[in-house]
């Protein structure tokens, strides 16, 4: 089974890279921008290394007012697809799980985010920045926690017996749908397999390739939306891919307690910026 999964993550990570390629060159939007390749591969490095990479490109992009609010949920998805296939066939490669658990996380969170994706894609202004700043809020408390040695620590099983297992195939529909509207899927899922009672780092492969199978499966949809900005979109994928080898295959760990301290600092202040614009009163038309 993983053989197919790996294979299966390389054809849909091939298929996506050639349909964004030629969608914006469709709509005249092919480009690359050197602030969008810093983001991307400075976000995507320290994603594989455990950070996450959507609240820190989220207040980056927020604080730098790169596109506008709206577009958040599609650039972050179709933007850091293609770097986390990348994560998912290094460490589904890697990293043993059960492949049935495996197997089953990853279909349910693509049929969430295939759920999800043409919601968010009509969803008012005002409801995606309330969305967001909430789950940059949720993000921010997730990373001091981490921090404060209060994340479940798991233990070393490998599988979950059949209720868990259940438990944990729905909770990844969930996720998988509330990936579309840009609340990240690793730092929910860590946490919930890891009180499940499974190893934390066989959960890596799980959360990594639920996101690397749904984001472009999303990101087929956005990619079509009005609402997303094909130049950062590409950045983010050229700067994230070698960025993640780079961590995967050559640095592998350092200490990230006081990066962990300064995404807080960052990701609480944009959460504040963006909840304060979802109930700024809209201009009369």
């Amino acid at each position: 089974m993983v053989p197919l999964l790996l294979g299966a993550l390389a054809l849909i990570g091939l298929v996506y890279a050639s349909v964004l390629v030629r969608t914006a060159r469709a709509k005249g939007a092919f480009g690359f921008g050197a602030e969008g390749v810093v983001l991307g591969a400075i976000t995507n490095f320290f994603d594989t290394l455990g950070i996450g990479s959507f609240a820190p490109t989220t207040a980056w992009i927020k604080l730098r007012k790169m596109v506008p609010d709206s577009y958040l949920p599609a650039v972050l998805n179709a933007g850091h697809a293609l770097p986390t296939v990348a994560q998912a066939l290094v460490f589904i490669t890697l990293v043993e799980v059960d492949p049935m658990l495996l197997f089953a996380c990853i279909v349910a969170a693509v049929i969430g985010a295939l759920v999800g994706a043409p919601v968010v894609t009509r969803m008012p202004v005002r409801l995606v920045q309330s969305i967001v700043g909430v789950a940059l809020l949720i993000a921010a408390a997730l990373y001091a926690m981490t921090n404060l040695g209060l994340m479940p620590s798991g233990s070393d099983a490998l599988a979950l017996p059949p209720a868990r297992f259940a438990g944990a195939v729905a909770a990844h529909f969930v996720l998988g749908a509330l990936m579309t509207a840009g609340i990240g899927l690793y730092a929910p899922s860590l946490v919930l397999l890891s009180l499940m009672g499974l190893n934390p780092k066989a959960a890596f492969p799980i959360m990594m390739g639920a996101c690397a199978f749904l984001m472009p499966s999303s990101g087929f949809r956005f990619l079509k939306s009005t609402r997303i900005d094909y130049k950062l979109v590409l950045s983010l994928s050229l700067g994230g891919i070698p960025a993640v080898l780079l961590a995967a295959y050559v640095v592998k760990s350092l200490p990230l307690e006081a990066l962990r301290w300064g995404v807080v600092v960052v990701v609480l202040y944009t959460a504040v910026v963006m909840l304060r614009s979802a109930m700024r009163p809209q201009p009369a038309a």
